[in-house]
């Protein structure tokens, strides 16, 4: 990657990236989530396709993002590091699996649905099953695994280095637990799916995954024992010792 700053610059795009693909992907995806008779009706399948198109690239976001950093993190942990690549794998994995249980309906929408068909009863119990396929995956990836990844590994490694400003690396390791523990309680019927509690509980994540964003792009890394002050080239070659 070169220098720490292109580093940064790149790794701040990346989370800007997975904001921009994930937030409008979700809500181009509702005429599915949210209405079981989308599989008998006139459909909206553009929509979906450009939904999963935007999910496309937030997995390559995601998984750009662990790469990227990976070279600095690992002089933080090497340990944890490869942690939290494993954990943006993980949670693109869920993330994919999404995308094919949404593409599923739109594909038997247009075989066997549509408009008038004769075993409409049986194609929505079909249709929500996908859905909470989806809606499952949803919960394990990005309302769960990246508690762990975003939050955890990435806010602790940040906070340790003093790469960027420690009290904005807290928001990861307040930010991750929470949504942890409201995945969990989600799970288990505590807290309802999508639930104002949920959502409260996904705040310090959402403000920790933004900020660093927009902080390794207009700062950059902070000078620290991992990542030195860049010197300037001034373009003079070191003299060579005589033999």
């Amino acid at each position: 990657m070169g220098s720490p700053r292109k580093t940064a610059l790149v790794a701040g795009v990346l989370f800007i990236i997975t904001f921009v693909t994930s937030i409008p992907a979700l809500l181009l995806y509702n005429p599915v989530l949210k209405h079981a008779g989308y599989i008998v009706g006139a459909g909206a399948d553009k929509r979906i396709f450009l939904g999963s198109s935007l999910e496309v690239f937030l997995i390559i976001a995601n998984i750009a993002t662990a790469v990227v950093l990976f070279p600095i993190l690992k002089r933080v942990n090497e340990t944890l590091a490869l942690g939290y690549v494993a954990a943006r794998l993980v949670e693109s994995a869920f993330i994919a699996v999404g995308i094919l249980s949404v593409l599923s309906v739109v594909t038997l929408r247009q075989d066997i649905g549509g408009a008038g068909a004769a075993n409409a009863a049986s194609l929505q119990i079909v249709a929500r099953s996908l859905v909470a396929i989806h809606d499952w995956s949803f919960l394990l990836g990005p309302g769960f695994v990246v508690g762990v990844g975003n939050g955890l590994l990435l806010g602790y490694m940040m906070y340790r280095s003093g790469l960027v400003p420690r009290r904005m690396a807290m928001l990861g390791l307040v930010g991750g637990p929470l949504v942890c523990v409201s995945g969990i309680a989600v799970l288990f019927g505590v807290l309802g799916k999508g639930s104002a509690g949920q959502g409260i509980a996904t705040i310090p994540e959402f403000a920790w995954e933004l900020s660093l964003g927009l902080y390794l792009i207009v700062k950059g890394f902070k000078p620290s024992s991992i990542v030195p002050k860049e010197i300037p080239d001034l373009g003079v070659e070191p003299a060579l010792s005589a033999a």
